[in-house]
């Protein structure tokens, strides 16, 4: 890893993979560390309790005024369904609509539709279906702003915010966290012999073998041209050096396709260098005052220096700090 890496001192400690869940925006493949931005089961089944209390109330209310101000309400529930819980719970909570709004009116069954109720169905429909198409934008456009475009792993800007609050749980909980910190192999020399396309597929390939072979609790990311992050809460010193070996090994045997020429098991490796907070009390004044960004930096430095290890050591060796 040169010194010229483009990420300045005070933000070399990047990194995310992910996770149970985000999706990876090509392969919609789980990547760990990345979650999804969609409501967990509990906040789903609190959503659902919501929705169905709204739409009862407004049927109360419909069926006592038979006013439209009061009709329009049916919306929220609509609007809150789409939005928290997804797709087929706005269209169901429109169809839910559809039927209060009904049995509240009973003069349509047997006079038949006035204008304004053929209005007012087609609108409960429409309303769940646009609303849905903007959650679902507004989600992949989350994604997008949070992943690598190259690799699917995380960026920068997410894994900082990610890793902050990894270090301060682990800081307050005194759990372990291990940091490990690697780059593609003699990525120049495939550059200089295939092309730099070759090289961009070495380093996707790479990004997406470390999104599979990764564990759950793993957050990583690409933070530089070859060179990925990655940070595991509650790991202590063997389990991050049986991960680091896993990924080293997931790498090496490899028979990648690059540039249209297929190449043979071991053309592609890594270097990986480790570094851990043990699980201990922190005493000094000056390790309680440091602040969540400093631990983290101080734990990317000394994994980083680790990697100089495993370079100077042969490369495709697993080095802890």
């Amino acid at each position: 890893m040169s010194e010229s890496a483009p990420v300045k001192v005070q933000r070399m400690y990047c990194v995310e993979c992910a996770t149970e869940a985000t999706m990876r925006l090509t392969s919609k493949r789980p990547v760990p560390g990345v979650r999804p931005v969609v409501a967990s089961g509990i906040t789903r089944t609190w959503t659902a309790v919501v929705v169905a209390a709204s739409l009862l109330g407004v049927f109360e209310l419909d069926r006592h005024t038979g006013s439209a101000p009061v009709q329009h309400l049916y919306y929220l529930p609509i609007i809150l369904a789409s939005l928290r819980i997804g797709r087929v719970a706005g269209i169901i909570a429109a169809g839910g609509s559809i039927a209060l709004y009904h049995f509240a009116n009973l003069a349509i069954v047997t006079n038949g539709y006035r204008e304004a109720d053929v209005i007012q169905v087609v609108l409960f429909v429409t309303v769940a279906i646009v609303t849905t198409r903007l959650a679902d934008d507004a989600r992949r456009l989350h994604a997008l702003a949070m992943t690598d475009d190259l690799t699917g792993l995380h960026n920068l800007r997410s894994f900082e915010s990610r890793l902050n609050a990894i270090v301060h749980e682990a800081r307050r909980s005194q759990m372990p966290i291990a940091m490990l910190v690697l780059d593609v192999d003699r990525l120049k020399a495939i550059n200089d012999t295939y092309g730099h396309l070759a090289g961009a597929e070495a380093v996707r390939l790479v990004g997406h073998t470390l999104a599979a072979t990764l564990p759950s609790d793993a957050v990583a990311c690409r933070y530089g041209g070859d060179e990925f992050a990655i940070a595991i809460q509650s790991c202590g010193a063997m389990r991050a050096e049986a991960i680091a070996e896993d990924l080293r090994e997931a790498v090496h045997i490899l028979s990648p396709t690059l540039a249209g020429t297929a190449m043979p098991p071991g053309t592609l490796s890594i270097s990986v260098g480790i570094a851990n907070r043990a699980a201990q009390p922190e005493l000094s004044l000056a390790t309680r005052a440091a602040t969540d960004t400093d631990v983290g930096e101080r734990l990317f430095r000394a994994a980083d220096r680790a990697l100089y290890a495993a370079k100077h050591q042969g490369r495709n060796r697993v080095s802890a700090g």
